[in-house]
Parts: structure tokens; C-alpha cells; sequence
């Protein structure tokens, strides 16, 4: 059975694996790369081997996808309109500015995210070995 989306703690990982989605959304990793090709929203980034790597709102996207697809009942086309117009029913509403325990919060994630991120920088690159000297 698939996890609900606040049952996925951002604060646990950054980025989750295909097989760790596919658990996670209770999906098969071929469903999730057709998702992929019909669905433009749907775009996780690949690591340096590159194996797709999901972020909790990719999650939350294919949740949303599932949704649609399997308990409304869209077509995949319908499921696509649907999901634009979300998405401009979204950008048309402000945000409320970040402060005391949400400020801590988004700053506690955003400082974690750089960690991540100075150690895939500092990690060695790995050469071919004609490039060896």
C-alpha cells in the first residue's frame, strides 16, 4: 500500500531511488517512466550513473498522477489538462512569507540540501583509464 505524502519526511532523505518511489507510491518503475514520457511535470533529475533520483514534491506528483489516473478516473490526456490547471490555480495565489518555526524549517532544509551538495562536489571524479597519467 502506498505511503500518504505526509508519511514522507523530507528531513529523511533528499532524494529517493526508482525502487524507493515505486514503494513509496506502491507503483512499478515502468510506470513511472511512461509517467515520464506523457506527463511534462514529471522530470526527476539523474545522478552522474544516471539513475533517476526523485525529490519529495516528485513524489507528491506521481501521488497526484496516481490519483487521477486510478481513483478519478482521467484519461492520461485529462489527467495532463488537469494538472496545468492546478498548477495555474497555484501560481495565481501568494505565499505567505516564511517566519518563526517555518522560516526554521525551510532554512533547516535548504542548509541540509547544500550539505548534499558540497559532498557530491567533493567527491572524486572518476576517470577512465586512458585519462590515468
Amino acid at each position: 500500500m502506498a505511503k500518504a505524502v505526509s508519511e514522507i519526511h523530507p528531513q529523511e532523505k533528499l532524494f529517493y531511488k526508482i525502487g524507493e518511489v515505486c514503494e513509496l507510491t506502491d507503483t512499478q518503475p515502468y510506470v513511472l517512466r511512461f509517467w515520464e514520457s506523457e506527463f511534462p511535470q514529471l522530470d526527476p533529475q539523474k545522478n552522474r550513473s544516471g539513475q533517476r533520483i526523485y525529490r519529495r514534491n516528485d513524489i507528491e506528483l506521481i501521488l497526484n498522477i496516481k490519483r487521477l489516473l486510478y481513483e478519478q478516473e482521467f484519461t492520461i490526456a485529462g489527467a495532463r489538462r488537469q494538472l496545468e490547471t492546478e498548477k495555474d490555480q497555484v501560481a495565481a495565489v501568494p505565499l505567505p512569507e516564511k517566519t518563526g518555526a517555518g522560516l526554521k524549517i525551510f532554512l533547516q532544509e535548504f542548509r541540509s540540501e547544500l550539505k548534499n551538495l558540497l559532498k557530491m562536489l567533493d567527491r572524486p571524479i572518476p576517470r577512465a583509464p586512458s585519462e590515468k597519467k
